[in-house]
């Protein structure tokens, strides 16, 4: 059985994935939320951190103390800088990016529609068009704010890296919520300070966050049925 370590920033990114596993149970490692879950040939360690590189990196250390997995999997939402992108389209990256450091990253064995390319890894939420249109002149076709941590980590420990992501938000367009204004030190966003923020113009900030909560069940739906067909 292969066995796969697989982190993400929050726990509201794996339903989808638990939706195809049997033997779900309490994993215990020391991060906001772990489980252990089996689908076909493979025993999956799954864990949540808080959003950004450190938090990140630090789960995989947590998890490397007792648990040698065969490969190690970036995974979750991302956002388009591809105009091509779709929301809840699959992208796996070959390459990630974090400002002058690069990772590679394999493709896994899949039959379900993906798009293959370079992801880039920030510290912040790119929240508006013009910042992902600047960040896709640099080759990147996704970003997101984890997979660095984890794939330094993996190369360190010499174990196979993945960057697998679903879309949750599109490259032209602009965020009216300051998401990166509510993150907190520990990776987690203020959920009452987005919702007050939104007071301030609640006509455009509110079916936002609707219509990412809904972006987001749909884009971790998809990501679990092409997780549960990978083969790593």
């Amino acid at each position: 059985m292969t066995k796969i370590l697989m982190v993400a920033a929050a726990s509201m990114e794996f339903p989808g994935i638990l939706a195809h596993a049997t033997g779900v149970r309490p994993a215990g490692l020391a991060v906001d939320w772990s489980r252990f879950a089996t689908i076909g040939d493979n025993e999956f360690l799954l864990a949540a951190n808080g959003a950004g590189v450190r938090r990140a990196a630090a789960a995989v250390d947590a998890a490397l103390a007792g648990f040698r997995p065969d490969a190690v999997v970036s995974t979750g939402f991302c956002g388009a800088l591809s105009p091509e992108l779709a929301i809840a389209d699959i992208v796996v990256g070959d390459s990630v990016a974090a400002g002058p450091l690069r990772f590679p990253a394999l493709p896994p064995r899949a039959s379900r529609p993906h798009r293959t390319g370079a992801v880039a890894s920030i510290d912040h939420v790119a929240g508006t068009a013009a910042e992902k249109r600047q960040l896709h002149a640099g080759g990147a076709i996704a970003v997101e704010m984890e997979a660095a941590g984890v794939a330094a980590r993996a190369a360190a420990a010499a174990i196979p890296f993945y960057c697998i992501r679903a879309v949750s938000d599109l490259a032209g367009e602009d965020m009216a919520n300051d998401f990166n204004k509510a993150l907190r030190e520990d990776g987690h966003f203020d959920t009452m300070g987005v919702l007050l923020g939104t007071l301030r113009a609640p006509l455009v900030r509110l079916p936002e966050l609707f219509r990412l909560r809904q972006r987001c069940a749909r884009a971790a739906r998809v990501l679990g049925e092409f997780i549960a067909d990978c083969r790593f």
